[in-house]
């Protein structure tokens, strides 16, 4: 776990030295979305490694509390969180609010700008426009919902 967490800091210290010496040096523009690109990939593989190794119960710790909680009895296990699948439901909660809100942010500038700029023009479309950026911002709210059904779910 320890040579897990060195490599990832590693990695990312190393996509942050590189971000800035490029940016010293002045790349071009298909030269930073390379950068960028892997810059991601590299981030989201190592999550999802790292994902995978913590919820999988490799350390001896997690064995050791695995082995207490089956010696305790059938309902220790669900009460010390012995079950991954718990995990796992944590970061779809997780998952679903935070890009929820990432999109409706995203959705929210997009539309509230073109509103800015019709009201400009014309005053009488300021309803429609609200219309339009509250449309936007239920996505975040849908978000909200889904990861609350989850939860419900686990809890």
């Amino acid at each position: 776990m320890k040579v897990m967490i060195f490599a990832a800091l590693i990695l990312m210290f190393s996509m942050i030295a590189l971000g800035v010496r490029a940016n010293r040096k002045g790349m071009g523009r298909s030269a930073a979305k390379r950068l960028f690109g892997a810059n991601v990939a590299i981030f989201f593989g190592l999550m999802l490694v790292t994902t995978i190794v913590l919820m999988s119960g490799v350390g001896a710790g997690s064995v050791a509390a695995a082995a207490g909680a089956e010696a305790a009895g059938p309902g220790a296990a669900a009460a010390t969180g012995g079950n991954s699948s718990y995990g796992l439901a944590y970061i779809a909660a997780a998952l679903s609010t935070g890009l929820a809100t990432i999109g409706a942010g995203i959705a929210v500038a997009n539309t509230g700008s073109a509103a800015l700029g019709a009201i400009s023009e014309d005053q009488s479309l300021l309803g429609k426009s609200l219309i339009f950026v509250g449309l936007a911002e239920g996505i975040a709210i849908y978000g909200l919902i889904v990861s609350m059904m989850i939860l419900g779910y686990v809890g």
